[in-house]
């Protein structure tokens, strides 16, 4: 993650602005901090995605253990084509965009006539996957113009640009990353920016059986384990700690009481963390946890509860065979 600004690409099509420094890096070391001095320790899953763990993330949603990626995939090849008309003009905002393969999808249903008046503006923390996934998509897509915003959306959603009507998509379930209290508010804001003919488009990973869901996240290739240990290299750097990621062991199971799959790293033995910032060393027991990630799994009604506080109404529903995943296309009104 990176704390500074960039200016806009030689092509012209491309700009990219990084709106982090105005959290500004001693307020993302407290926040990090916070995390790692309290009873339960936790480091928020917004640290995960430095270039390398942008990359095992990508790994992991080929994982045939991995359900949620090809499943949210399918559907939107299914509802791709009806969310643009032949007017052109599209102006289309991803939050938490990642790697550009689900936004391809979307783009590739879109009439190649119009790929020069289409406006796509990913928000997300990780400068090095919006930069990347625009040079995909400008090659796969030529003409298309990007606007990047490196951005922490749970607080700068207000930064998203206003012109035309946009449609926002929030797709990978990224939304079950958010506390409840965190989405109500996500919703509260999204729809203190959106205008009336905005839509949204949002992907959203269904309560299931257990053991379906925990072998998606403890997959046999251990690709996983690797993508949460990778998120105290992201710390070291950013916080100049001292961590050992090999000393912590993967965990992840499903909270029956929270509807979450929960994401851990667990210490191999007592060890004592240095930090640039701390006059004292951090200490770890044995066999305590760092909890890294929550990934909730919602019902419909709780859907339709969160859209009701940003006015939206749904315009389309559609799920897998298995009701796993579903993708929901709401109007702002």
């Amino acid at each position: 993650m990176n704390f500074h600004y960039s200016t806009r690409c030689s092509t012209g099509r491309f700009t990219l602005q990084n709106y982090l420094p105005h959290i500004g890096k001693d307020e993302v070391t407290r926040t990090v901090l916070r995390g790692l001095t309290s009873r339960e320790k936790h480091i928020s899953s917004m640290f995960f995605y430095d270039a390398n763990g942008s990359q095992l993330f990508e790994e992991i949603t080929r994982l045939p253990e991995y359900y949620p990626s090809r499943t949210e995939k399918k559907l939107l090849h299914q509802l791709a084509p009806a969310l643009f008309d032949e007017r052109g003009g599209h102006n289309i905002v991803e939050i938490g965009s990642g790697d550009c393969s689900k936004i391809s999808i979307l783009l590739g249903a879109i009439s190649p006539q119009w790929w020069h008046t289409i406006r796509y503006t990913p928000v997300d923390v990780s400068q090095e996957a919006i930069q990347a996934s625009a040079v995909r998509l400008q090659r796969h897509f030529p003409g298309i113009k990007i606007y990047g915003i490196v951005a922490d959306f749970t607080r700068q959603l207000h930064l998203v640009p206003g012109e035309g009507r946009r449609l926002f998509c929030f797709l990978g379930s990224t939304l079950g990353n958010l506390t409840p209290e965190q989405a109500e508010q996500f919703f509260i804001d999204l729809g203190g920016i959106m205008s009336r003919g905005d839509a949204l488009l949002l992907g959203v990973d269904m309560i299931k059986p257990v053991h379906i869901l925990e072998r998606a996240y403890n997959d046999s290739r251990g690709i996983t384990a690797e993508f949460n240990r990778n998120i105290l290299n992201v710390v070291n750097g950013l916080i100049g700690t001292d961590f050992d990621p090999q000393a912590f062991v993967h965990m992840a199971f499903y909270n029956h009481l929270h509807h979450r799959v929960e994401m851990h790293l667990k210490a191999k033995e007592e060890m004592e963390i240095s930090c640039k910032t701390l006059p004292n060393k951090i200490l770890i027991r044995k066999g305590e946890t760092i909890h890294t990630e929550n990934s909730h799994k919602y019902t419909h009604g709780c859907i339709r509860d969160l859209a009701a506080t940003a006015a939206l109404k749904i315009q389309k529903k559609v799920t897998d065979e298995n009701s796993w995943f579903s993708l929901i296309h709401f109007s702002r009104e």
